[in-house]
């Protein structure tokens, strides 16, 4: 069985973002992928290639002001090179939020991250869950309590510590983890499955035009 190279670059202000982070490696590996976390406000030259190679990259980031942090935009202008050559082409790509509010305009957030990874020509794959915490019988514990189906959102309060994460989104971001690894996983055993079908038909094509001999 393949293992995805998964890669979670965020950006995080106050640690809220960066517990968030750790769950979605968490999923990651749960799924036995292959999992780095990497810190996007102090990205290095050895972490260029860990993005360069990985087969999905999942991007996070807190809601500042109705958009993404000013963290991660700065990482994404950094990309523009690669953007315009197409050196994540092909890659998964998914996204995860955090502001203090229940909506905070979270999706103008999980949206930018969307087009962010188009540009990069990448696959979004969304968080494949209903909403939770929405009928008188549900519960604020429920996976995807705050609604979110492009990515996964959470809402933590601002002077809280990082630990203080609401379980719930906690283990949304758990959920994000496992599904982009396995979306990852039938990518590229749909690839390998298609390189193989190529080759034997190349084969066989050699064959019909030698009249049998190769």
């Amino acid at each position: 069985m393949v293992t995805p190279q998964v890669v979670v670059a965020y950006h995080s202000g106050f640690g809220h973002t960066a517990t968030l982070a750790q769950a979605v490696g968490r999923g990651a590996e749960t799924a036995e992928a292959h999992v780095r976390l990497i810190a996007v406000d102090t990205v290095g030259d050895d972490d260029w290639p860990v993005l360069d190679g990985a087969d999905a990259i999942i991007f996070g980031c807190p809601t500042y002001m109705g958009n993404v942090s000013a963290g991660f935009q700065a990482f994404a202008e950094r990309t523009g090179r690669r953007c315009m050559e197409g050196t994540w082409r092909d890659k998964v790509g998914a996204g995860f939020t955090n502001s203090g509010s229940k909506a905070g305009d979270k999706l103008q957030t999980l949206s930018a991250l969307a087009v962010f990874a188009a540009q990069h020509h990448m696959h979004w794959v969304n968080l494949g869950l209903t909403a939770g915490w929405n009928t008188s019988a549900a519960s604020e514990f429920e996976l995807n309590r705050l609604g979110f189906w492009l990515g996964a959102g959470a809402s933590t309060d601002v002077d809280a510590d990082p630990q203080a994460v609401h379980e719930a989104d906690v283990r949304t971001c758990e959920h994000l983890g496992r599904r982009v690894t396995a979306v990852t996983r039938q990518l590229l055993a749909g690839r390998a499955s298609v390189a193989a079908h190529d080759a034997r038909s190349a084969i066989l094509s050699a064959v019909d035009v030698s009249g049998g001999a190769v």
